[in-house]
């Protein structure tokens, strides 16, 4: 189902291509690990159950790990009202809705699909955010759920399984029965496969997740028609981050991929973004400032 989040043909390349090169990536580890060790199907077997769990209960796992909590429109009626307006202008379904009660200012949104999808905001967001930056911000999130590149994050690491389980049942070779009578270098040799792989997959996942948020950050601005609201969400957000005790940012950075704003991020355009799961906030900033001049938003 379509909604009216403006489309975005090249997060839909990105997704694809970054889908393609894990699946290959992830058929060149399978096949190591079946001509190296007898364990591949083990491997596999994990692998599989791993890929089950996180696709169909990764909204749970993620509202228990932050500690959020589903609410109702009684309980949180200006929150909801602003989910249903947004929803109404999309054309979407709407998803439930989630507070964690925890200080960091952060939003996310999270599910499979557009119909078991999940926002979830912080107490501490919206303590800090006015109405209108607020929407912009659940906007933001909503773009991820139409987008469906929720999904697609949530399973990219796990793209190799299916491929290895048809990699497993076609190769027949021998490979997997053969013994090579020096373990040591048989270990060695899995542990560097398996760090390549990590860390081509890890390059692979984070370019994808910085486009994403560029991406959510327009579609989301232009359906409200309202970016320089998300742009100071942004910079509210960021700045208030800035000023929370790195311990506490420390404890949620596993959420930074799904995160609306990272809970820590570096400065500014360097090496280091190669590894940020967003981009910086200048490009941030300075993307949505072009958008607003282009939709001649009265500021």
């Amino acid at each position: 189902m379509k909604s009216r989040f403006a489309p975005d043909k090249k997060l839909n390349r990105r997704m694809l291509v970054t889908s393609f090169l894990l699946g290959l990536l992830y058929v060149g580890f399978v096949a190591a690990l079946i001509a190296l060790t007898k364990s591949a199907v083990l491997a596999v077997v994990i692998a599989g159950g791993a890929l089950f769990v996180q696709y169909f209960f990764s909204d749970k796992i993620a509202l228990y790990a932050m500690g959020g909590r589903i609410v109702t429109p009684e309980e949180a009626p200006q929150l909801h009202g602003a989910i249903d307006r947004l929803c109404a202008l999309a054309d979407m379904p709407k998803p439930r809705i989630a507070i964690a009660d925890v200080d960091l200012p952060n939003a996310f949104a999270t599910g499979r699909n557009p119909k078991n999808a999940v926002v979830c905001v912080t107490t501490g967001i919206m303590r800090r955010l006015d109405a209108d930056e607020l929407e912009g911000v659940l906007s933001h999130e909503l773009s991820h759920v139409a987008h469906r590149d929720v999904a697609v994050m949530t399973i990219a690491s796990f793209l190799g399984v299916l491929a290895g389980l048809i990699t497993r049942f076609g190769l027949y070779s021998g490979l997997g029965g053969r013994r090579d009578q020096n373990t040591a270098v048989i270990v060695l040799t899995i542990v560097a496969v398996s760090a390549a792989v990590y860390a081509v997959s890890f390059l692979l996942t984070r370019a994808l997740s910085r486009y994403r948020e560029l991406a959510a950050d327009r579609a989301g601005a232009i359906l409200t028609g309202r970016p320089s609201a998300l742009a100071s969400a942004l910079t509210k957000i960021s700045g208030d981050i800035a000023q929370i005790p790195s311990r506490d940012l420390r404890q949620a950075e596993a959420f930074n991929a799904f995160f609306f704003a990272p809970a820590i991020s570096g400065k500014g355009v360097s090496l280091s973004s190669l590894f940020s799961t967003h981009p910086p906030l200048e490009t941030r900033l300075d993307k949505l400032g072009a958008l607003s001049r282009e939709l001649g938003e009265q500021v």
